[in-house]
């Protein structure tokens, strides 16, 4: 006798249908708030080993739902795994973030390998593959890369930057080999998303996180551009998979970026009015976010107002509810435990 359909409620909602209780999760939900995931990563060694290591990953990926429940599992990796499949020096250092050997000459560009080596990602799939088995049948397990503008923007300056200047300069100055490094890039990204969906998870997120930082015709040719011919190319070899943008920070940008990309889903960063979400946003497109991390981390009465405007605005409509961007380190795991209560009333 055939099984009933799993309901998954998150899955649900990128396919265009309304919750009655949102469904919850966190971006960088596995991650340093969590003894647990301490506890593993003193064991991995550097957080690039901790990628490759598969059954350190799955646990890391897992601790999250056994803990609070939610609805969506995020693969355990980094978007920074690209550049190193691509042969390139990535190396994470205590205090400092990501360090990269700098693309920072038009001639290392030029000389850059055009594919990233299978081999190298391997053991993400089989992550993936671990976490499958183990995931509940209602969560939705989630895969992701970096947007291609992102990642260059950390494999031109060597470290990430407050504003990305190194690459946003190298752009002007370099436009066609800059727009090479983004072709290798997004080849790569359509590659390791279609492997990633093929290995077992539901659906994925592109995280353009600095795409906040390039003016509007900037956005267009270095973030909307290359997304999109992500999102095209992955629909090309899987018609149905379900796809989330988030475009931190694209503010006046957002309605071109959706009209143009084609995604599944809009991530919301915390400074997008909730109105405009709900008015111009949520009409065409399910929405995903954006409590403040650090209201999360600030807990208390703060924590249930912004809770609660978020689920007033956008809870009518298809909606998950997620941070504007990772969850803060220091963050109690009280609050979450606070947060998730509110959500789920």
């Amino acid at each position: 006798m055939t099984e009933p359909p799993v309901h998954k409620p998150l899955l649900d909602v990128l396919n265009g249908k309304r919750q009655a209780v949102p469904p919850v999760w966190l971006m960088r939900q596995a991650g340093r708030y969590l003894p647990e995931y301490q506890a593993v990563r003193k064991t991995a060694g550097s957080v690039l080993d901790l990628c490759f290591t598969p059954k350190l990953a799955a646990e890391v990926t897992l601790q999250p739902i056994r803990r609070f429940g939610f609805d969506g599992a995020i693969l355990f990796s980094d978007i920074l795994v690209i550049p190193h499949a691509l042969g390139r020096s990535v190396r994470f250092t205590a205090g400092e973030g990501p360090q990269l050997e700098p693309l920072n000459e038009p001639s290392a560009i030029a000389a850059l390998t055009p594919r990233a080596d299978p081999a190298v990602l391997a053991p993400i799939y089989e992550t993936i593959r671990l976490v499958k088995s183990a995931l509940p049948k209602s969560v939705t397990f989630l895969g992701f890369c970096g947007g291609p503008w992102t990642v260059a923007t950390y494999m031109i300056a060597g470290h990430g930057t407050p504003d990305q200047a190194p690459a946003r300069l190298f752009a002007y100055r370099h436009p066609a080999t800059f727009a090479r490094l983004l072709d290798v890039l997004t080849d790569a990204s359509v590659e390791y998303l279609a492997n990633q969906l093929e290995a077992g998870v539901d659906a994925v997120q592109i995280f353009d996180t600095w795409a906040g930082v390039l003016p509007p015709d900037e956005f267009a040719r270095w973030c909307i551009m290359p997304t999109q011919k992500i999102v095209t190319a992955l629909r090309e070899r899987m018609p149905s998979v379900k796809i989330i943008g988030f475009p931190r920070g694209a503010g006046s940008n957002m309605m071109r970026y959706l009209e143009t990309v084609g995604v599944d889903a809009i991530g919301l960063d915390w400074m997008v009015d909730l109105a405009f979400a709900r008015d111009a946003i949520q009409k065409r497109k399910p929405v995903q976010g954006n409590l403040d991390p650090l209201a999360l981390l600030a807990g208390g009465d703060a924590l249930d107002r912004s809770v609660d405007a978020i689920v007033a605005a956008l809870a009518g409509g298809p909606f998950i509810f997620n941070l504007g961007h990772g969850i803060l380190p220091p963050t109690p795991i009280a609050h979450v435990e606070q947060m998730l209560k509110r959500v789920r009333g």
